[in-house]
């Protein structure tokens, strides 16, 4: 996608501060934090929302999953808590679609 703003981080047109990728994922560090630890977990592949997801993309959204686990824990919060999130669509909160989940930690969040 020309016009995705994550499809250019992963071409490198958009600078990001990365903290993690293999084959399927990157992840960088969101530019406006909600905790003191906050990245985005994007596909290399473009799926635009979760609604977009396909049933041979089911691999990949364990693998976010998989990833977030890994991060919180090499960040060292897996043990007091983290929060992930995956906003669907503008009514959800979606901003860029480019479907990716937050990984949040280092503070308490409320429910």
């Amino acid at each position: 996608m020309t016009d995705c703003l994550f499809c250019k981080i992963l071409a490198g047109e958009v600078p990001s501060e990365k903290v993690y990728e293999d084959e399927h994922l990157f992840a960088f560090k969101d530019i406006y934090p909600k905790a003191p630890y906050h990245v985005l977990i994007i596909p290399k592949k473009h799926i635009a929302t979760l609604n977009d997801l396909g049933d041979d993309d089911t691999e990949l959204a364990g693998r976010m999953i998989q990833a977030a686990k890994h991060l919180a824990k090499e960040a060292g919060f897996a043990d007091d808590g983290y929060r992930v999130v995956m906003n669907c669509g503008e009514g959800g909160g979606q901003i860029i679609f480019h479907m990716h989940l937050h990984l949040m930690g280092g503070r308490t969040f409320k429910a």
